[in-house]
């Protein structure tokens, strides 16, 4: 377990993040003049794609998040694979994005590309449309930026060691938020997303079933998620909301759960049992209109993380695909090419 005085230490030093790199001007009337409509557009698709509980707002948050803590904000997550090259997308730790998620970014760019064909950058797809989920669901709303351009990269061996894991403690999680450039505050903010969405059984099923559960879970609720787990070893889509209580709203809800013994992830319930966050767990869990601020304020900054400008990025005609196929994601995966005669025979 982290301890207080380590993890206050790693928030005040100093370490170059991707965050500080210099990035391209971005504007929130960028499109004014180039694309008047992508703002009705973006919100036109989202709105008639949104599913149940939130699905839809859920799917594209994380793919959001997803994408900006490998590379940057510049959608490398939305590469596919070839013979050559194993993308992010591909890795384990990404499969939880759905393909329905994929496809909604691609009716997006399919619109845009008919209203103003090569303008629009997916990377500014993902983070408007990001906006708008989060909205629609009850959610603050929050300046988002635009001129983003899509990188060139896109490598699955890259995905592990730079996303939080379900059993990760805090010294862990704030290791990755602080290459970032996110302090604790804005870590257990953003943490709140999970007040949406839906986890799989085997990312939390060890702390309920096993020869040593978690004590600390609410004795009803681990009744409950393991009767909703009892075939996930054959049915491997089992899962359980993040937030059990309301998991079609954006609210504070995710922090009174974890008060109550109801975080569903090992790296949900740490943020209260540990001492050096369990104040901001308080503290939003006890002021709605606080984690509001605070969220929207973090989701700003996540939007700025390594964005790309004009020279290491491009507007991709498709968002799965870079235009140029000389670019750097057709260059060989070390960890990939020796698979290469499988995955073709697939």
């Amino acid at each position: 377990m982290s301890s207080f005085l380590p993890v206050i230490f790693l928030v005040l030093v100093f370490v170059p993040s991707i965050l500080s790199a210099p990035v391209t001007s971005l504007t929130k009337d960028y499109y004014q003049e180039t694309c008047p409509d992508f703002s009705k557009i973006v919100r036109e698709t989202v709105t008639t794609t949104q599913g149940p509980q939130g699905r839809t707002a859920a799917g594209i948050l994380r793919l959001f998040f997803h994408d900006c803590f490998l590379e940057g904000c510049d959608a490398s997550v939305l590469i596919a694979k070839n013979a050559l090259n194993k993308s992010e997308r591909d890795d384990e730790l990404n499969h939880s994005l759905t393909e329905e998620t994929f496809d909604i970014v691609t009716r997006i760019k399919a619109a845009l590309e008919e209203s103003c064909p090569g303008v629009v950058s997916c990377a500014d797809i993902l983070a408007q449309s990001t906006h708008d989920v989060v909205t629609m669901i009850g959610g603050p709303s929050y300046e988002v930026k635009l001129g983003r351009k899509d990188g060139f990269e896109s490598k699955a061996h890259k995905v592990r060691e730079n996303l939080p894991l379900p059993n990760h403690t805090v010294h862990d999680m704030m290791s990755l938020f602080q290459k970032k450039g996110f302090t604790l505050k804005e870590m257990v903010a953003l943490s709140g997303a999970h007040t949406i969405g839906i986890s799989h059984c085997k990312d939390f099923i060890s702390r309920v079933i096993g020869p040593q559960p978690d004590p600390d879970i609410e004795a009803r609720y681990a009744e409950v998620l393991k009767s909703l787990c009892k075939d996930y070893t054959v049915n491997e889509t089992r899962g359980s909301f993040l937030d059990p209580v309301t998991p079609d709203k954006f609210d504070n809800m995710y922090y009174k759960n974890l008060e109550k013994g109801m975080g569903l992830l090992a790296s949900d319930h740490i943020l209260f049992k540990d001492n050096s966050t369990r104040p901001f767990v308080e503290l939003y869990a006890n002021d709605q209109t606080v984690f509001f601020e605070d969220f929207a304020r973090a989701m700003e900054k996540l939007g700025m993380v390594g964005v790309k400008g004009d020279k290491d990025g491009e507007v991709r005609r498709r968002c799965d695909n870079l235009n140029k196929p000389n670019g750097s994601v057709a260059e060989p995966d070390k960890s990939f090419t020796s698979n290469i005669s499988f995955e073709l025979n697939l």
